[in-house]
């Protein structure tokens, strides 16, 4: 490609003079800070958006401060920030709601919701089992901030739910497919509850799904929340969580809130999550293939007692999760007969899958949920059972890799596992 003859080496603001400064008004020092880009060639846009790694903006006068607040715009990057906005548009546009919002992590959204929309003396209603993290929140909102909770079991009929409103229940709080059992709650009887009450917001953790297999905002869910860290981002190399809203009301709350408790997302991880974002439907589409294959494997192995895998036709919640998904994601439930020691066994033996908390990576990742997430060190031994966690369940994030690798690796592990007859 050749130069023209008219193209010109880049040139700053102050070899332009432009603001009536130049370079021979200043010294070294300050033209080392002071020189900026002064493009005047043709404008063209870059394919993928960069990253706006600036804590502030420059303001033309002073009155723009107040009127980037008023109408948008970047001032500052913990209330604004173009990268942020980027992902955050591209998030919506598979949400489909009123608006969607980027946190520093999956429980920076979680606290969002719960200290935006929460206040001292309000009710919860909540599954049981969720994700430890939203489970141990509402315990501490419960000590510190008057918040009544009641949990009710995941999977159940929405009339649950129904069933335990008081006169101060402001918030239903649900995970769909549930971490860890992989149960499913009905998006459709939920948002018809929510949208039935007065002044009471309906919460939906969809992580395990992804906004490419199921939108909970279409069946009329406030909020949707993931934590981006898991399939959204999709490479297990960034923190990160989003909250899409019904309503534009509920986004600028939200809005807010996130401003005043400073939970944004790095430019750099937006980055990150934007270029994840890009690839979330093929990796949505392997995942689900090949935990199906998993799934059906692990459910006639003599060693397993029980799978839960909404893509199984005798799995709990299979006929709504086919109503409400497109695809079964690459969530699986295993319960290894011989309890603990044989849940171990299994985790610590895998080859291909790693051990290791969190999901939704190109990687597959197994954990021995009693020693890991939703244990003793959590949970008291009536939650536990109350929850449905056994010792020898296993929570299974089935990756990419080749489906027969996978399986040959589960089946060398069991095959560790001695049991007692």
């Amino acid at each position: 490609m050749s130069v023209s003859k008219r193209q010109t080496p880049a040139r700053s603001t102050l070899d332009d003079g432009v603001s009536g400064l130049s370079l021979q008004d200043v010294a070294l020092e300050t033209a080392a800070i002071g020189a900026r880009l002064h493009f005047t060639g043709t404008k063209t846009q870059p394919l993928v958006p960069p990253i706006s790694q600036s804590s502030t903006y420059i303001l033309d006068k002073v009155e723009d401060f107040l009127g980037s607040l008023a109408d948008g715009g970047s001032i500052y990057s913990r209330l604004s920030n173009e990268s942020a906005e980027s992902v955050e548009c591209a998030i919506n546009a598979l949400e489909q709601g009123a608006g969607s919002l980027v946190f520093s992590s999956g429980m920076g959204a979680v606290s969002a919701i719960f200290f935006g929309f929460l206040k001292t003396g309000d009710h919860v209603v909540c599954q049981s089992p969720a994700y430890s993290g939203t489970i141990d929140l509402l315990k501490q909102m419960a000590d510190s901030f008057k918040i009544e909770i009641t949990w009710v079991e995941a999977g159940g009929p929405v009339e649950e739910y129904k069933k335990n409103l008081k006169p101060n229940t402001r918030m239903l709080v649900g995970e769909t497919p549930c971490n860890p059992h992989m149960s499913i709650l009905d998006l459709k009887a939920f948002g018809e509850l929510g949208r039935s009450l007065d002044n009471v917001l309906t919460v939906v953790d969809s992580t395990f799904a992804s906004p490419y297999l199921q939108q909970a905002i279409k069946f009329g869910i406030d909020l949707s929340m993931h934590s981006c860290t898991k399939y959204m981002g999709g490479h297990s190399d960034l923190v990160a969580g989003c909250v899409t809203t019904r309503t534009l009301d509920q986004w600028r709350r939200l809005k807010k809130v996130q401003g005043s408790i400073g939970a944004c997302l790095s430019p750099h991880d937006c980055s990150l999550l934007l270029r994840g974002l890009k690839t979330l439907p093929i990796r949505m589409k392997k995942h689900s293939e090949n935990a199906q294959r998993v799934a059906e494997f692990l459910s006639k192995h003599p060693k397993v007692l029980r799978v839960s895998y909404p893509g199984l036709p005798d799995s709990p919640g299979h006929e709504v999760a086919k109503r409400q998904m497109t695809s079964f994601s690459g969530m699986i439930m295993a319960d290894i007969d011989g309890g603990y020691d044989a849940g171990k066994t299994v985790a610590e033996s895998l080859r291909v899958a790693k051990l290791a908390v969190s999901l939704g990576g190109v990687e597959s990742i197994v954990e021995h949920v009693y020693s890991m997430s939703h244990g003793p060190y959590l949970m008291s031994a009536e939650e536990i059972k109350e929850a449905d966690i056994t010792p020898g369940m296993l929570r299974i994030s089935i990756g990419i890799e080749d489906a027969e690798d996978l399986v040959k690796d589960f089946a060398q592990a069991l095959d560790k596992v001695k049991i007692l007859m």
